[in-house]
């Protein structure tokens, strides 16, 4: 007998409320933040770390502020597309989603102290900004080789294990009507038992299961059917928002240093559809519906030096938002098997009233680290890096901040340092029209092993996840200034990136003594492209 298994012995025990809301993808998801800011800021690549003078610089580097001479309030309108084209055992598709908001409103206050040297002005800030935007959807068409069915009766027939040995849950447990109350932790096992996906297909075997669409082959072993047709709909909504409170100091024109409290809103709504089909109106299908909310606190401090006046040197830390989160989770399968002469049409759903539960979130910390140049009074080049270590997301308990050490431990085993490179440039070409242009480069902040082949812990009876690559983002933006105190500001930007969807885990497991071999997922590879148009209005006083 040879069995291998990638699973964190901890985990097994966890109520079905921690399956559901806390695993690190889950963490993941709540982690990245958008390239976000006013117009100017978007047209350089957001790269003003070390320039100042924005009112983005609250949710990055607040020592920005502190290069105002002049009260400004401002707004900014976006326009965004979200395009997703998808290949899935080459068969392609692709869903679109456009949406416009207004993305930020911010005021800054100038209080000059008087003096010529010293601390000359004393800055504050106050901002609504948006920092993540969650809307997305996918439509995804394909023929795999293995199928939802499988999946649950592979995770059913190894939910447990002991001594080295694992086994699977009982018949009888999954058949009980209590069994959602019962079976805690395995709400997608008792899920797909009750709405006909897999059944027993050995008599001597009573925790092994096969997928309900199959058939026995010539030496007796149960062998399942690929799926003629699958599909994939998710549609993802909601948003992370930050109310900026920040203060700053001029120290002679040469110093600047600041800070920020923010106070940080989420809302996260997944909905998602998952159909395999088998031919002859065979078919089994999931459903499942999430909601996310949670509020939270951050630090961000920062300083910007300038040594001569065509040089600027700026670092920034952000600290993690501590959130306090609850989750609301409710799905429903259906299956219709024709070998099922007694009863063909089967469906079941989780229990309303048991799909809640509330957690403790922390998000990465992020350095920023800056530079830019000024040349004369006509042009700026400015680059920001960013290092955000993920290693760091932890969840855990909401009443005394205690982090599960089974989370800390995948974290830290599957993310690594992410890393962000910001251009920008800025060109003057009359005292009042200037153009922009921004690059930026981020690489997956992922291991590996993400998408080697080993299992990935996902929440409850959601099985599909998404792994990222390399995304790139350019952007363009003009500005024009009506008189001394009204301006306006044009941006655009286009980005790029990476995924694979994955509709369920790899289940690295064999074991022949059970007739268990190990099941791998066919990939979507997923192309998220981001098209944003901004137009901010300022106006300074």
């Amino acid at each position: 007998m040879k069995m291998k298994r990638i699973y964190v012995a901890a985990l097994l025990s966890l109520s079905a409320a921690t399956l559901w809301a806390q695993q690190e993808m889950d963490a993941y998801r709540y982690s990245p933040m958008d390239l976000n800011g006013t117009a100017r800021s978007i047209g350089m690549g957001g790269a003003f770390g070390a320039l100042g003078g924005d009112m983005s610089a609250m949710s990055h580097n607040p020592a920005g502020i502190a290069v105002y001479r002049s009260s400004e309030l401002q707004t900014t309108l976006a326009l965004t597309r979200t395009d997703a084209d998808a290949t899935w055992t080459g068969v392609k598709d692709s869903k679109s989603l456009v949406r416009m908001r207004f993305d930020n409103f911010s005021y800054v206050g100038y209080v000059p102290t008087g003096y010529d040297s010293g601390i000359k002005a004393w800055n504050f800030g106050v901002a609504y900004n948006r920092v993540r935007d969650f809307n997305r959807a996918y439509h995804v068409t394909g023929r795999p080789t293995r199928s939802l069915a499988d999946y649950a009766a592979m995770r059913t027939s190894t939910a447990r294990e002991q001594n080295g040995r694992i086994f699977g849950l009982s018949e009888d447990k999954l058949a009980a009507n209590s069994a959602y109350n019962d079976l805690t932790g395995d709400w997608l096992s008792v899920l797909g038992y009750k709405a006909g996906f897999f059944g027993t297909r050995y008599k001597d075997l009573n925790d092994v299961y096969g997928s309900s669409f199959g058939a026995y082959n010539s030496s007796g072993i149960w062998t399942s059917n690929s799926p003629s047709q699958s599909t994939m709909e998710i549609n993802e909504s909601g948003q992370i928002v930050e109310y900026n409170f920040s203060g700053s100091m001029n120290i002679s024109d040469r110093v600047f240093l600041g800070a920020t409290v923010a106070v940080t809103d989420i809302t996260y709504h997944l909905n998602s559809a998952q159909r395999d089909d088998f031919g002859a109106n065979n078919y089994a299908a999931l459903q499942n519906a999430l909601e996310t909310d949670g509020s939270g606190y951050s630090i961000n401090l920062g300083a910007i030096i300038r040594p001569i006046d065509e040089l600027r040197l700026g670092v920034a830390y952000n600290s993690p938002k501590w959130y306090r989160m609850t989750d609301y989770y409710y799905a429903s399968a259906q299956s219709y098997s024709s070998a099922d002469a007694k009863n063909p049409l089967m469906s079941s759903s989780t229990p309303q009233d048991k799909g809640s539960f509330s957690y403790a979130f922390r998000s990465p910390d992020r350095w920023i680290f800056s530079l830019a140049g000024v040349v004369g009074q006509t042009a700026l080049l400015s680059l920001d890096y960013e290092l955000t270590d993920y290693r760091k997301m932890r969840l855990g308990n909401r009443d005394d901040d205690t982090y599960y050490s089974d989370i800390t431990q995948q974290a830290e085993r599957d993310f690594k340092v992410g890393q962000t490179l910001k251009l920008g440039a800025e060109y003057r070409v009359t005292p009042q029209f200037s153009v922009r242009a921004g690059y930026v480069w981020q690489a997956s902040p992922m291991q590996g092993r993400l998408t080697a082949g080993g299992e990935i812990f996902t929440s409850g009876t959601v099985t599909h996840y998404s792994t990222v690559g390399t995304a790139n983002t350019y952007t363009v933006g003009l500005g024009y200034r009506f008189t001394p105190n009204f301006y306006v500001d044009l941006a655009c930007l286009y980005r790029s990136a990476a995924e694979q969807l994955h509709p369920f885990s790899d289940l690295p497991i064999t074991d022949a003594s059970r007739h268990l071999s190990a099941l791998s997922a066919d990939v979507a590879s997923t192309q998220i492209k981001t098209t944003r148009t901004l137009l901010t209005f300022g106006y300074r006083f």
